[in-house]
């Protein structure tokens, strides 16, 4: 028996990228994933391939800068399954622009995705995981949560902000039995970044190829992009660690571009 056999996972922005690898790696281990996503239509029909494997998956719409969107996504989880064991708060987008120029709006919405995305999913989630006193709860952080880059002001400062989340996070919830820890991937190839490539070439004044190269692939060790199946299984690490032992820590998949 796996050790998510039964187990019941939030995973918000679930329906592509490296959040579907999530909810793929998820439920091929006996665990049930919540595919919460701002398209329903993309979300069902991840839930109907889990399905169509022999696995449960269900589908919820999530807006996760919507208040009442991210309680009611919550309370029809509870509602079907009775409980919420792991919180994965994956959803994010990516806008890149010099500081000098960045628009306002611009800067607002991401950090409200990312910041106030994690602080709502956790909010909501943290209270059946209380009641039950038991939860696992893994933030999509970046090799940005720890280094910066040019052009990502927002970016650097929102992924930064959830390792300060995760540790208040961890404190509050060790008297019940909640973990909180934070998955820090290097570039992952997966529509965000393919669309990060012609804007960062532009605004740097180089090649695509140079954006990959020497931007991109620069630091880590042998000029190889992260896989959503690398960072699948760190999140998956780190749900699936049942004390406080491993609570309040962050974890760098980047091969080798930051060093801790």
């Amino acid at each position: 028996m796996s050790k998510f056999d039964g187990k019941v996972a939030i995973i918000t922005g679930a329906a592509s990228g490296i959040g579907k690898e999530i909810a793929l790696r998820f439920a091929a281990l006996g665990g049930i994933p919540v595919i919460a996503d701002l398209n329903l239509e993309a979300a069902d029909a991840t839930a109907q391939e889990l399905k169509a494997k022999g696995g449960d998956a269900f589908a919820v719409a999530m807006d996760v800068v919507d208040e009442a969107a991210v309680e009611k996504g919550v309370a029809d989880t509870v509602q079907k399954y009775g409980k919420i064991d792991i919180l994965v708060s994956n959803a994010g987008i990516q806008i890149v622009k010099p500081l000098v120029d960045f628009p306002f709006a611009d800067w607002k919405k991401l950090l409200s995705i990312h910041l106030d995305g994690a602080f709502l999913t956790t909010k909501y989630c943290l209270k059946h995981m209380y009641a039950a006193k038991s939860g696992s709860i893994v933030y999509m952080g970046s090799v940005h949560s720890k280094e910066a880059s040019k052009l990502k002001a927002p970016y650097v400062t929102a992924k930064h902000g959830l390792i300060g989340l995760c540790k208040v996070v961890a404190k509050e919830g060790a008297e019940f039995n909640v973990r909180a820890n934070v998955v820090c991937p290097g570039f992952v190839r997966t529509p965000l970044v393919d669309k990060q490539i012609p804007e960062q070439a532009k605004e740097l004044g180089i090649s695509e190829a140079e954006v990959i190269k020497n931007v991109m692939l620069k630091d880590t060790v042998d000029g190889e992009f992260t896989t959503t199946d690398d960072v699948a299984e760190a999140v998956l690490f780190f749900a699936g660690m049942e004390t406080n032992a491993l609570t309040g820590q962050s974890l760098v998949v980047s091969h080798g571009w930051f060093m801790q």
